[in-house]
């Protein structure tokens, strides 16, 4: 799949939502053979001005040019739906999974790029293109049975099953593990030496000097930034996006004290699908204990038992114990992996959602007055930028939603919390922000249970940090190297 050379530009872009200015005279210009990197809070605009660029979101001002190496030129003010900006030869990998889950891979990308085949002839066609791709995915296999990550490539194959010649790219390696981010970053870097066009929204700046050749910053909807990234240092790109410097947390000292989640030769598996197949062990023989006070920290690659060892600690249904025991307080606070279909219900307003998220079960009468005044509250509390807690959970921005989602988890204050990915999409500003309550968590005697796909980010928190590999459970002893904690994850069957 060789791209042709077509450049974007996004000239003085501006749009409200409900009052709110979410851009305000916004220009981009991104040209072939370019990665041009998207940077800039949660809620700063970054995904409207993307889902302008794809004819999601119509602006109120502004226009978008696409220019071919053929001489063909697109001016207009807005694409009228996505179908249009793919015509046009535009490629988008949505923050959030766009697929349907009932349908097969085959059945997704063949929906997207809009392929006259069906059944075998679609499954033989997605096989070829996954294959010329590289990517792990089985064009047969249905989507509600992919994890996070596999979902996530799924959408850069639905973004390229269209020969796009220009790919917007929304987050794309929030939820892959570091091997995998560096086989999607050498795929961009290719596609784009081959004459594509990339715009990369990523809160992660070492991705960024890795990949990118130029950067724009967006600051509340107003571009503070625009330059060749060689010009620029880490420092300049935060004091760009934030207007400050970030502060840095110290390492604790830990007093640990009584265990609240113990695991004594525990073997975990996923409850049965209903087809009658039990499936496989996913944890095995695993003995540990995490006490009040310690934050713990797994590092694990995709697939080796980490989601049900989470998911079994935060007594999360879909994972049954085998053998062995496991005891966990209560009460337990569980962020999710994915926001969007486990943490919220997005067409319900963020009101509903705290309250369907912190509800005594022995509650019988509502009083809306003070449920959403309550909410309102809360959104100070955990710096959530909602205008009103009436709005869609939806309309939030990734961040805000995560953030949102964090404090259903912590407002019944859970003696164990347990996190999958709990910073997945978050600016470098938010991601402290959880970072620090996370630790207060575990500073106010809670258990603290976190995965994260970034290793670095398991380092930088955990008080101790326990690898899972194979469904083997190991906790490393003292303060592990990155080298050491990337040995035992990549170590072999026992």
């Amino acid at each position: 799949m060789v791209p042709g050379r077509t450049s974007l530009s996004l000239e003085h872009i501006s749009k409200q939502f409900a009052g709110a200015l979410a851009l305000d005279d916004v220009s981009v210009a991104a040209a072939p053979g370019e990665i041009h990197a998207l940077l800039g809070e949660n809620g700063a605009g970054k995904s409207t001005l993307m889902r302008i660029a794809y004819g999601l979101t119509a602006p109120d001002s502004g226009t978008i040019e696409l220019h071919h190496a053929s001489g063909d030129s697109i001016r207009a003010r807005a694409f009228a739906s996505p179908r249009a900006a793919r015509t046009a030869g535009i490629g988008m990998v949505h923050q959030h999974f766009t697929s349907i889950p009932a349908f097969t891979v085959a059945e997704n990308i063949a929906l997207t790029a809009e392929w006259p085949e069906t059944g075998r002839a679609a499954e033989r066609r997605a096989s070829r293109l996954v294959e010329r791709l590289g990517l792990p995915l089985r064009a047969a296999d249905h989507v509600e049975s992919l994890s996070a990550q596999l979902r996530q490539r799924l959408e850069i194959v639905k973004a390229l099953a269209a020969d796009a010649t220009v790919l917007l790219l929304d987050e794309p390696t929030a939820v892959l593990a570091p091997r995998e981010v560096d086989e999607l970053l050498r795929f961009l870097r290719d596609f784009a030496v081959h004459g594509g066009t990339v715009v990369l929204i990523t809160h992660k700046l070492d991705e960024v000097f890795r990949v990118a050749d130029r950067v724009t910053v967006l600051r509340r909807g107003v571009v503070t930034l625009t330059d060749a990234l060689a010009n620029q240092t880490r420092h300049s790109l935060v004091q760009a996006m934030i207007g400050a410097d970030l502060p840095v947390l110290p390492r604790r000292e830990v007093a640990a004290g009584v265990p609240l989640a113990t695991a004594d030769h525990l073997t975990l598996r996923r409850r049965s699908s209903g087809t009658g197949t039990p499936s496989q062990a996913a944890i095995v023989d695993a003995t540990f204990s995490i006490h009040a006070g310690e934050l713990a920290g797994i590092a694990a690659i995709e697939g080796n038992g980490q989601r049900e060892l989470l998911r079994g600690i935060a007594g999360v249904d879909d994972v049954e114990v085998v053998a062995g025991t496991l005891e966990v307080a209560d009460p337990v606070g569980f962020i999710p992996e994915d926001r969007t279909t486990e943490g919220l219900i997005p067409s319900f307003t963020v009101a509903e959602n705290l309250l369907l998220g912190t509800l005594d079960r022995s509650t019988w009468w509502l009083n809306w007055n003070a449920i959403t005044e309550q909410a309102r509250e809360l959104l100070a509390t955990h710096d959530i930028r909602a205008s009103d807690p009436r709005v869609r959970a939806g309309t939030l921005s990734g961040g805000n939603q995560q953030k949102l989602v964090f404090s259903m988890a912590v407002a019944r204050a859970p003696r164990v919390l347990v996190a999958e990915n709990p910073t997945r999409g978050l600016d470098v500003q938010a991601t402290g922000a959880i970072h620090e309550r996370l630790r207060a968590g575990a500073r106010n005697g809670a258990a603290v249970v976190m995965h994260s796909s970034d290793v670095d980010e398991v380092l930088a928190l955990a008080d101790r940090v326990v690898v899972v590999a194979r469904g083997r459970v190991e906790v490393l002893a003292g303060s592990p190297s990155r080298e050491v904690v990337g040995e035992a994850m990549l170590a072999p069957q026992r």
